[in-house]
């Protein structure tokens, strides 16, 4: 994985809806292709997806081949307190892809 990309407001009022997007990149190798020696490439696609927001989990995903390259999720929480939104991608190959956004709520 090469980076993150992320979407959270700064600010937001307490109770308030907020939406969060996320997305790595990532190029989701199936396992099902080969390359030009007939090798079959071996599986390496994002797994799982896990959000926490001030070190609580506020959501989570389990990826699948299927997934797109460079998967998309967005979501919505509500904003309760200020602090940090904390992303973590997990790869096949024992890859982590982090990233953090820190949201301020008045």
């Amino acid at each position: 994985m090469s980076r993150a990309l992320v979407s959270v407001p700064t600010t937001a009022r307490r109770g308030e809806v907020i939406e969060i997007r996320a997305m790595a990149a990532h190029l989701m190798e199936t396992g099902h292709r080969t390359d030009a020696t007939g090798t079959t490439i071996p599986r390496n696609i994002i797994h799982r997806f896990v959000c926490t927001y001030d070190g609580d989990e506020i959501f989570s995903a389990v990826l699948f081949p299927a997934i797109a390259a460079n998967p998309f999720l967005a979501f919505t929480t509500t904003a309760t307190t200020s602090g940090v939104i904390a992303f973590s991608w997990f790869g096949d190959d024992g890859s982590v892809q982090q990233a953090t956004a820190e949201i301020t709520v008045t």
